[in-house]
């Protein structure tokens, strides 16, 4: 996605280290992506708060990001940084314009933070009314940036690989215990980019076969203690914020993404887990191949695909045949149709990826 929620770039780089063998897609970044993605559609559908405990799919997605630009940055950086940029930006001005549009004529008037429309360095204003569309932005802005610093946290990295990944942990500590964000677009940018700032080392060193050097006992005790700790912290701390959810507590957030990643991470180079024989099943083969290659018009149209299904539901009420027989009350009815949608708008709108990547545009990859 891109990379983001991550499309990956998977053609062989010259000059790869040894430790990422073989060529063509992983499939098992390409499950994990794809899995991830349906887990964010299923948490803004039901808003189940233990969804980030069974999978921290933001975790995943800068983990499996991390990856590819450590191995895009065996080009010049600023060559890698104007690639990623321009595949990113076409495709959220697409989908931003009708927002804007949207929420202009809802009695919105923007101020001179609309230029975050354009580059979204920092939070893209907008109203109440659009808020269901455009909070999933955070996730746009902190890709962004983790892009542009790149560079510097992986010449970082390598200097000394297992220390810095495990002090990188050491950012959410600090905000959380020693220094108090303000409460601007500044302060929940750094709050992000402190919790998710060990997936995305955790990506160069998977890169550049850190782990893979690695042995079991200090990688399994480090995730399971992660996980404890985030999870412990998220269990006894839930009457701050009314809730265990991860995504409303970002310190807990950090360390279970970081133990849980690490565990995935780790069995593919450990275990060799490749998912190769997915290939046999073509159509599934090829819906992961579709959900990776449309990631980014994925992830910004599924909350208005979401939105649009209440009052679509809502009609079906006056069809006596589908009041009768059709379960729609229920959120999973909701679901299934918030999929249909999706599938629409990623026939419409997913060209706009193949144009950020200069290539030919096609109704599906």
């Amino acid at each position: 996605m891109t990379e983001l929620p991550a499309a990956a770039d998977t053609s062989p780089q010259p000059g790869a280290p040894q430790a990422r063998r073989g060529a063509g897609r992983d499939r098992y970044f390409d499950v994990l992506r794809a899995v991830a993605l349906v887990r964010v559609v299923a948490y803004h559908t039901f808003e189940w708060a233990w969804a980030g405990m069974v999978l921290p799919s933001m975790g995943i997605m800068f983990a499996l990001a991390g990856t590819l630009m450590a191995r895009s940055l065996e080009r010049p950086a600023l060559t890698v940084i104007r690639s990623r940029v321009r595949r990113l930006l076409p495709p959220f001005w697409f989908w931003g314009l009708f927002v804007v549009v949207a929420m202009l004529v809802h009695g919105w008037m923007p101020g001179w933070q609309i230029v975050y429309w354009i580059v979204p360095l920092g939070d893209p204003p907008g109203n109440a009314w659009g808020e269901q569309a455009w909070e999933i932005l955070w996730y746009l802005r902190t890709y962004l940036w983790f892009v542009l610093l790149s560079p510097l946290l992986l010449r970082l990295f390598r200097l000394a690989p297992v220390a810095v990944l495990v002090l990188s942990l050491a950012p959410v500590v600090i905000v959380q215990f020693l220094w108090t964000p303000p409460e601007n677009r500044f302060g929940t940018g750094l709050t992000d980019l402190a919790t998710y700032l060990f997936c995305w080392m955790l990506g160069f060193a998977h890169r550049d076969g850190v782990l893979e050097r690695l042995k079991p006992l200090p990688v399994v005790a480090f995730s399971l203690a992660a996980l404890a700790y985030g999870g412990w912290y998220a269990l006894t701390h839930q009457a701050e914020t009314g809730t265990y959810d991860l995504d409303d507590i970002p310190y807990a957030q950090a360390f279970w993404s970081a133990g849980f990643v690490t565990l995935l991470m780790y069995a593919k180079v450990r275990l060799g887990v490749d998912l190769a024989r997915l290939a046999r099943f073509r159509r599934l083969d090829r819906l992961v191949r579709i959900f990776n290659a449309r990631a980014v018009t994925l992830y910004l149209w599924h909350e208005i695909a979401l939105v649009l299904a209440v009052p679509l539901i809502d009609t079906f009420w006056n069809v006596p045949a589908f009041e009768a027989y059709l379960p729609l009350e229920s959120q999973w009815f909701m679901f299934g149709v918030g999929w249909v949608l999706i599938a629409v708008f990623v026939l419409l709108c997913g060209w706009v990826e193949d144009v950020a990547a200069r290539t030919r545009p096609r109704l599906l990859p």
